[in-house]
C-alpha cells in the first residue's frame, strides 16, 4: 500500500490530525498540500503550515504550504489552482479543518455557530465543489472528519449547535457519494473510536490529565492511509471509525496507539461513540 506520487490536499493540516494525516503520506513519498490559517505561530498551539512543510518534506514527502480560510471561496479556488498546477493535479481532498464548542442551544453566541457552520459543513460543500473538476480526472477521493449519524438523544441533549453541523459533513459525505458515483470519486468520513490526544484537546480542557485514556492521532492516520490508498470505490459512502476500518484490515493491537502505551486507564470514546 502506498501512495507515492500521490497529490492530498489537507485542510487543517498544521496540526492535530490533519499533520498526522499528512506526515503519513509524506512518508510514502506524497505531495502534500497544508492548507490552513495557521502561518504564524500560535500562542498556545504549536505548528504553522510551514513547520508542518519542513516536517513533511523530511519525512520524504514533497511539500506546498499555503494559507487557506477554508470559509472564503475565492482564496478555496485559488489555492486549489495553485495545487494543481503545482504538482500536477490532485488525487485526494481531506476535509479536516474543523470548529468546536460545546454548548447547547441557549447559551451559544450566534457568531460562534455561523463559525461552526462555516468551517464544519459548508467549508466540506465548498472545498468538495471546488476540487471536483480535479478529482475527476483522477477518480480521487474525499475524506471527511466526520462522526456517524448517532441519533441518540444525549448527543443532542448538551451541545446540538455542534453535533449539527458535524452531521452535516456526514450527511454531504453520503450524499457526494452517490452523486460522484460517475467519476469515479470515493467520499467516506472518518472519526475515532476513542479520544485522540491533541494539542487542540489540552487546549480545550486546559490540561493533559484526560490523555491517559486517550490514543494518539497516528491510528486516525493509519486508518486515513487504508481509504485514501483504496481503489475502484471499494471503499465509498461509510461513516467510518478508525478502529472498525483497521481492524477489517486484519489488524488487531492497538495499544501501542495510547498515548500512555504502559496505562491500564480505560480509554474515553470520543463524542457520538456510544
Amino acid at each position: 500500500m502506498s501512495l507515492q506520487g500521490k497529490t492530498l490536499f489537507i485542510t487543517g493540516a498544521s496540526r492535530g490530525i490533519g499533520r498526522e494525516i499528512a506526515l503519513r503520506a509524506a512518508r510514502d513519498g506524497a505531495n502534500i498540500v497544508i492548507a490552513a490559517k495557521s502561518a504564524a505561530p500560535h500562542p498556545k498551539l504549536p505548528g504553522t503550515i510551514f513547520s508542518v512543510a519542513a516536517e513533511v518534506e523530511a519525512a520524504g514527502g514533497k511539500a506546498l504550504a499555503l494559507e487557506v480560510d477554508v470559509r472564503d471561496e475565492a482564496i478555496v479556488r485559488q489555492a486549489m489552482a495553485d495545487a494543481s498546477e503545482h504538482f500536477g493535479g490532485i488525487d485526494a481532498l481531506v476535509n479536516n479543518a474543523g470548529a468546536i464548542k460545546l454548548t447547547g442551544v441557549q447559551h451559544i453566541e450566534l457568531k460562534r455557530f455561523d463559525l461552526m457552520h462555516q468551517i464544519n459543513t459548508r467549508a466540506v460543500l465548498l472545498c468538495s465543489q471546488v476540487a471536483l473538476p480535479y478529482l475527476k480526472k483522477t477518480g480521487g477521493h474525499i475524506l471527511n472528519l466526520s462522526p456517524p449519524l448517532n441519533l441518540a438523544p444525549k448527543w443532542f441533549a448538551q451541545y446540538s449547535p455542534y453535533t449539527v453541523t458535524k452531521y452535516g459533513m456526514s450527511m454531504l459525505t453520503l450524499g457526494m457519494s452517490e452523486e460522484f458515483a460517475a467519476y469515479g470519486i470515493s467520499v467516506n468520513s472518518l472519526w475515532p473510536q476513542t479520544m485522540i490526544a491533541t494539542a487542540a484537546i489540552e487546549f480545550q480542557l486546559g490540561s493533559r490529565e484526560s490523555f491517559k485514556h486517550a490514543r494518539t492521532p497516528a491510528i486516525m492516520a493509519e486508518a486515513a492511509h487504508v481509504i485514501l490508498d483504496s481503489s475502484g470505490r471499494s471503499i465509498t459512502g461509510r461513516l467510518l471509525i478508525d478502529e472498525e476500518i483497521l481492524r477489517e484490515q486484519g489488524v488487531t493491537e492497538f495499544d501501542h496507539y495510547r498515548f500512555e502505551p504502559d496505562s491500564d486507564a480505560p480509554l474515553i470514546p470520543d463524542l457520538f461513540i456510544d
